[in-house]
């Protein structure tokens, strides 16, 4: 059986009601797209595919059903029920039907939309009416009245048990990740002139960044700081630093700029930070030879370079000696000042 031969799609070529106009520079599927003009005046574009099969042969101007296509007139389809054929047609040339939805609406969508169960609302199913929230609690916020539809969220104005407004997204509210205004539970800010937190006077409010204020106060040790609302608060900084670094210094047990605490933990111990292995040994690559140095009291001491790890390892340890000395002087002069304290509060 010979086939039967395609018709040659050009301008001026004509189907039941339709006329091609021209080309248009879309394709669909590598078949061009050409725009159609109906007898009744209205246009509509078509790829070639769908002019030589004869499938669609007017604008949609006549909503019947086409015979061969299937009457969906009242079946049903989820939610929605099909009342009639439009006049609307989808890109493809499909006939769009006017469907009236359980929730009340009514809605277009498409015969593959229905038959293929891609529609099956009219989007109440995915968008669920709004809820009133007015009145309901979320945490610190209380909600006073609805705020509009914004990046695709519902959104509310919110009043805070600490007195601020703020709008919030009803997602945030009802999975509970927004819980105040963003004062975290923390008591509504307040003029904090005059007041003392630790060592800490504060004398004025320096800025207000990030929704909390900050605050310039003066330390008893003299120096300036800026500290964050909360941080003041809550107790978290009570000093410029200063305590930080007293504590820091008397871990370290600093004796005419030398710490015991450092020589204690270094004493008989090798390194892996370094390219020896050894404190104080390394290798000097301008005299291709390794190097001893030692530090004590601020003072660094060179022990002088030589060819073998090994005699600079030695010369090390020959230094170390003063290190030795030094802790004992300590030990002996810190039992002293013990024994001495320990008596006089005796007798006191």
């Amino acid at each position: 059986m010979a086939e039967t031969k395609k018709p040659r799609i050009e301008t001026g070529f004509r189907i039941g009601k339709l006329t091609v106009v021209a080309p248009t520079d879309q394709r669909k599927n590598g078949y061009t797209i050409w725009n159609c003009m109906c007898d009744c005046g209205g246009f509509i574009e078509l790829d070639t595919r769908t002019l030589q099969r004869g499938t669609v042969r007017d604008c949609g101007c006549e909503t019947k059903v086409k015979p061969g296509r299937k009457d969906l007139t009242g079946q049903r389809f989820g939610r929605l029920v099909c009342l009639k054929p439009s006049e609307e047609r989808d890109r493809q040339g499909g006939t769009q039907w006017l469907c009236k939805c359980d929730c009340g609406k009514e809605c277009l969508a498409a015969t593959h939309q229905l038959l293929c169960g891609y529609k099956k609302s009219c989007g109440c199913l995915s968008h669920p009416p709004l809820k009133d929230y007015v009145g309901k609690r979320f945490g610190m916020l209380t909600v006073l009245e609805y705020a509009g539809k914004r990046d695709g969220m519902h959104r509310w104005r919110c009043l805070c048990d600490c007195g601020k407004e703020s709008i919030v997204g009803q997602t945030l509210l009802q999975s509970g990740k927004t819980k105040s205004c963003g004062c975290n539970g923390y008591p509504p800010m307040e003029d904090l002139r005059g007041r003392v937190f630790g060592r800490l006077t504060v004398l004025e409010q320096a800025e207000w960044k990030n929704g909390t204020s900050y605050w310039r106060c003066r330390c008893e040790c003299g120096n300036e700081t800026t500290v964050r609302y909360a941080n003041l608060i809550t107790g978290h900084t009570k000093s410029c630093g200063c305590l930080q670094r007293k504590a820091i210094l008397d871990n370290l047990r600093l004796v005419d700029g030398t710490s015991v605490t450092k020589l204690e933990a270094m004493r008989g111990k090798r390194l892996s930070s370094n390219t020896s292995g050894y404190t104080g040994v390394y290798w000097n690559a301008k005299n291709q030879k390794w190097a001893a140095q030692i530090t004590f009291r601020n003072k660094t001491y060179y022990l002088g370079t030589y060819d073998k790890i090994e005699d600079a390892v030695k010369a090390r340890k020959r230094g170390e000696e003063m290190h030795d000395d030094f802790l004992e002087w300590y030990y002996e002069t810190h039992s002293r000042r013990k024994k001495t304290e320990k008596k006089a509060n005796q007798d006191s």
